[in-house]
């Protein structure tokens, strides 16, 4: 057998980084490989940019809202010491009931100063005054006629006001068995409501500050009255010009002037 002429081997080359082998220059390759890189790099900078910036903002924020919350934080023991302050503090209102309802019943201005006294000596001392009994200092009685002057038939028509001229609400009693209306002409007593009254009542009222009160009124019939006299005819009194006065009071109270009026 006849072997044929041996065939030639020809080294062949390799492509690598710095050689690269392919159809094309290697001018080519090495533009490409420049393209890829940069976009790599690109794409590291943008994320590295991306995390910085997250960083950053992140700790400017806190700068920011710290000083507000510290503040916050700093003033809320404030707020709460005054809240406490607020509740301890006596109350302007003698414990509410009183002071809030200037028309409550004695009974709610007395337990009110009762539970105010353990309190404090400022609160027991307001309650006190707002709803206590009426003093004389603060009761203002004024005697009232319907006329000044009256014709030989007309009846004096005769009632009372009492006005509370203190600044605290007091209670006192106003019923009809507290209540004296007095007719008097120079040193002389002609009339009083006292000497024939049956049924008399009792009636706890609470008078708030700067508040009147009027009773109604009743006629008087010229007459001059006695214990003696109820079930009996009564002598009428002098009329022809003559002057009179009324007085009135309630209880220990009394009226400091009197209304004149004049009979005809």
């Amino acid at each position: 057998m006849r072997l044929g002429a041996p065939t030639s081997i020809y080294p062949v080359r390799m492509s690598s980084f710095r050689n690269p082998v392919g159809p094309q220059s290697s001018g080519v390759y090495w533009r490409r490989r420049a393209i890829v890189g940069g976009a790599i790099l690109l794409v590291v900078v943008v994320i590295v940019l991306i995390v910085v910036g997250r960083g950053g903002g992140a700790s400017s924020a806190a700068p920011t809202t710290s000083p507000s919350a510290t503040a916050r934080a700093k003033s809320s023991p404030s707020t709460s010491s005054a809240a406490a302050a607020a509740t301890d503090a006596p109350s302007s209102g003698a414990s509410g009931g009183a002071t809030g309802s200037p028309s409550d019943s004695a009974s709610t201005g007395t337990g009110s100063s009762g539970t105010s006294a353990g309190k404090g000596s400022g609160s027991a001392s307001k309650s006190s005054k707002d709803g206590a009994t009426c003093t004389k200092s603060q009761i203002q009685l004024t005697a009232i006629t319907d006329k000044t002057t009256y014709g030989p038939t007309e009846q004096p028509k005769i009632s009372m006001s009492i006005s509370n001229t203190g600044s605290n609400a007091c209670h006192m009693d106003l019923g009809s068995s507290q209540q004296v209306l007095t007719i008097t002409s120079g040193e002389e007593t002609y009339w009083t409501s006292k000497d024939c009254q049956t049924g008399g009542t009792n009636q706890d009222v609470t008078l708030k500050a700067g508040q009147t009160l009027t009773t109604p009124a009743i006629s008087w019939d010229r007459t001059r009255s006695s214990t003696t006299t109820c079930d009996t005819s009564r002598s009428s009194v002098t009329a022809g010009g003559a002057s009179y006065h009324l007085d009135v009071s309630v209880g220990n109270i009394a009226s400091t002037t009197s209304a004149q009026f004049v009979l005809s």
